[in-house]
């Protein structure tokens, strides 16, 4: 089937209209024969068997029954009258009632024919009765396309208001595959169809529609799913590709004395496994000439700082520099301190620089980084500035990469002539489908296990009536010499609100440990960085032993000796966020605890969400169920939710489809890189339009 045919404007199919063509456009979004086409059921009701009545159940399920109307009559009741009619067939009768557009229906009505209703029975008096049926004369049910089970399409109140019924969808659709005689040309190629034993385009978009049964729906529903998927999977893989091929980077051949001399003298623990099996990874990398572009998963506190480090001190080695960009200065602070301890051992040069460095210290770094004296540069956005110029960059770490736009991961690149290998850190778990989805076109290496010594973090749901209880519990923690944040949340359309609750929290904690035994430090939104970062220091100095705060202790901030987390509200914070506030303790030899405090009324989400918390600390566990609970579009923030505007597929239900889907991209392009094949036409054709228009599914029938 041409294409054109399937560009034509929705106001020429038949039945149609500029009145209902409007509609469409504004409502659905349908502007085009194929984005009807492509406009797909969200679910069905299975008329694929004929009850009697003598076998009707009093259950709250559809039924279809095959009948006549033997007699009408109208009926009084309290407001106005209602329609009845008497319905049998060779095994009983029972009523047809209705309460509106009786006249128009008692006309229409024909006695002694036979007809097919649709509905729910109810069971009355004895006897069944459907109210409201679906009604069809059985010679036109046999002509028409649905003899089976019935789509039913995502609708809205305008819509149904303005009279384009889940009926009127269905007519149309049939109308449209009238026109193009449903005949559409195959978008995947030979091998892949034989292989996967999938169905033709053709079948597949008419069981979508109009399935004649469960087997064929469930066929036609695989098909246009792996392929949505495999399309979204080429792009990625085929992106991680060209960069590779195109965009060269250093080989790092050499392993040399920085690196093996850290390693064997220097390293505070062993390496886990999963440390072990990432650096091997980075390693085969930075040995080839293109581009490293890795994103490096794993929980709080699973060793990321190390990993990166041992990255940097195979550039050293090969006489580049390195440098790692964190999204606050706090954090940032945290790695300088971390490396240069790590490090003090090795002549090598580290730096600082963030907003607060001050300019005589500045012009220093400058110099030292454009002779080369300077080894590796740790900073805030300030690594950004065109006064900051490598002598030559060769790798560049990000941690928190979700924090940083694409423009400014690219003006790193850009500090050298050819671009540095990057490595991009996250403590925030990506679901694998996800990331399969969002960061195909990147490298992914996990750390999944924790170092060994470190105690999984116990986690308790309290009510707000236990309040009592858990501040006695926190005055024997604090006797122990231990310290303890309070979080409150932060929920941006009532600032009035969380800062009132952040003050009465406050209020009531200050009482209830009390100075001078007690020193309590505070952080906010409204206050100043200064004073915030004042607060912050004191704390991690240990001279308060409790921070009230709303949720501005960002990723990162390093107490070892804070062994208590409380979550004030929980109910309120996404699992992300509940999980990334967890982490912020259990960073010290000593059991660490987190209670999530809330009141009795909770969703069943809320309800999920903080036993998911009690049960695990596993981030890609909590992330897959916060995937679940969400959606895609929600996880990623609007900005990246666009490139997952599917039409059918599913990332959470479809995950075993899209590791299908993603496989057979991988080896398709794996044997073609650039599918010249003459098999692998119509998957370079596709893939061509897809890279033209962004909106993906427009070319593909």
């Amino acid at each position: 089937m041409s294409s054109n045919v399937l560009q034509t404007p929705i106001d020429y199919l038949k039945g149609v209209g500029p009145n209902r063509a409007d509609l469409l456009r504004s409502e659905l979004g349908i502007h085009l024969y194929q984005d009807l086409l492509h406009f797909f059921p969200n679910r069905y009701i299975d008329k694929t068997q004929y009850y009697k009545i003598n076998q009707l159940q009093r259950n709250n399920a559809d039924v279809q029954i095959v009948g006549k109307i033997v007699h009408i009559k109208t009926v009084a009741q309290q407001k106005g009258k209602r329609l009845v009619a008497k319905f049998v067939d060779d095994t009983g009768e029972m009523e047809l009632v209705w309460f509106r557009g009786q006249k128009w229906i008692k006309e229409n009505l024909k006695i002694n024919v036979p007809y097919v209703i649709f509905g729910k029975c109810n069971w009355f008096g004895n006897s069944f009765s459907m109210p409201h049926p679906e009604m069809e004369l059985l010679t036109d049910h046999k002509k028409s396309l649905r003899t089976a089970m019935q789509a039913v399409y995502p609708s809205t109140e305008k819509l149904s208001n303005k009279g384009i019924t889940n009926r009127v969808i269905i007519k149309l659709m049939q109308q449209l595959f009238i026109e193009t005689k449903g005949r559409f040309f195959d978008t995947l190629s030979a091998p892949i169809l034989s292989e996967l034993k999938l169905i033709s385009k053709s079948e597949a978009l008419f069981n979508i529609h109009f399935p004649k049964n469960q087997e064929l729906l469930a066929k036609a529903q695989f098909r246009l799913k792996f392929e949505e998927l495999f399309y979204i999977q080429l792009q990625l893989i085929s992106k991680n590709l060209i960069r590779k091929r195109k965009i060269k980077g250093f080989p790092f051949n050499e392993v040399g004395n920085y690196f093996n001399d850290f390693f064997k003298n220097h390293l505070p623990f062993d390496l886990t496994t999963a440390q072990k099996r990432v650096i091997k990874e980075i390693r085969n990398d930075l040995g080839t000439s293109a581009q490293m572009n890795r994103l490096l998963q794993g929980d709080v506190g699973s060793g990321k700082t190390i990993v990166g480090l041992m990255s940097m001190l195979l550039a050293i080695d090969n006489g580049f520099q390195a440098c790692i960009m964190a999204p606050t200065e706090i954090l940032a602070i945290q790695h300088f301190n971390g490396i240069k301890d790590l490090v003090k051992d090795l002549n090598i040069n580290v730096s600082l620089l963030t907003g607060s460095t001050k300019t005589a210290q500045r012009r220093i770094i400058h110099e030292d980084l454009e002779h080369g004296d300077l080894h590796i540069l740790i900073g805030t956005h300030a690594l950004l500035e065109d006064k900051v110029k490598f002598k030559n960059l060769g790798l560049a770490i990000i941690d928190e990469q979700h924090r940083f736009g694409v423009a400014q991961r690219a003006k790193l690149w850009h500090k050298n002539t050819i671009p540095p290998h990057i490595l991009v850190m996250t403590a925030t778990p990506i679901p694998r489908t996800l990331a399969m989805s969002l960061y195909g076109d990147l490298d992914i290496s996990v750390i999944d296990e924790l170092p060994p010594g470190r105690k999984a973090i116990k986690t308790v749901h309290r009510y707000d009536a236990n309040r009592l209880k858990v501040f006695k519990f926190l005055k024997d923690e604090i006797q122990k010499g231990r310290q303890v944040y309070i979080v409150y949340p932060l929920i941006q359309e009532s600032e009035k609100m969380d800062y009132k609750d952040l003050m009465d929290g406050y209020e009531s904690i200050a009482r209830e440990f009390p100075l001078p035994e007690y020193q309590i430090s505070i952080v906010h939104g409204k206050m100043k960085p200064a004073d915030k970062d004042y607060e912050m220091n004191r704390f991690i100095k240990g001279e308060t032993q409790i921070m009230v705060a709303t949720t501005v202790i960002e990723v990162g901030v390093n107490v070892p000796n804070a062994s208590v987390m409380i979550i004030e509200s929980a109910e309120r914070f996404g699992l992300s966020q509940l999980h990334q506030l967890r982490g912020r303790v259990g960073r010290g030899a000593e059991q660490s605890y987190c209670i999530l405090m809330t009141s009795h009324k909770l969703s069943n989400d809320s309800k999920t969400r903080l036993e998911t918390m009690v049960r695990t600390n596993d981030g890609f566990e909590i992330a897959e169920v916060d995937l679940k609970l969400r959606g895609p579009g929600d996880i990623m923030g609007t900005q990246q939710s666009g490139v997952l505007n599917l039409r059918i597929a599913d990332l959470v239900k479809d995950n075993e489809i899209l590791k299908v889907a993603r496989s057979y991209a991988v080896k398709t392009l794996k044997e073609d890189p650039a599918l010249q094949k003459e098999e692998n036409k119509i998957l370079r054709y596709i893939h061509l339009q897809l890279m033209k228009n962004k909106n993906i599914w427009n070319y593909i029938s």
